[in-house]
């Protein structure tokens, strides 16, 4: 069975930083591109950041640019997301993702991170 496990979700004061993490199972994780997206109230999912492979290729979301580091431990079957600076509307729920590049593709089920001002 698949299973996506996130962790380190909170309530964190603006200017803060939190650090999310994604445990993986029941799939072969190394072959994944592993990603994280987020939907903000009333919006649409967006991407945070994505991480291709192990050896490489990033993408952050322009919205977090500058603000947030993913790195992934494939001996630990786990991706995290350091974020950094964070601001009110930074306040979403975070999902983990996971895709085989191919027809394979797997959520989480979220964290919420919610920041005050």
């Amino acid at each position: 069975q698949v299973r996506l496990e996130e962790s380190g979700g909170g309530v964190v004061h603006a200017g803060g930083s939190l650090r999310l993490s994604c445990t993986g199972s029941g799939f072969v994780f190394s072959g994944y591109a592993m990603s994280w997206y987020r939907q903000r109230p009333g919006q649409k999912r967006e991407l945070v950041a994505g991480l291709r492979r192990a050896d490489g290729e990033i993408e952050y979301g322009d919205a977090v640019k500058g603000r947030c580091t993913i790195d992934r431990d494939d001996a630990q079957n786990t991706v995290y997301l350091e974020m950094k600076a964070l601001k009110p509307d930074d306040t979403a729920v975070y999902y983990c993702h996971a895709w085989n590049y191919g027809p394979l593709i797997y959520w989480g089920q979220g964290t919420q991170v919610t920041v005050s001002e």
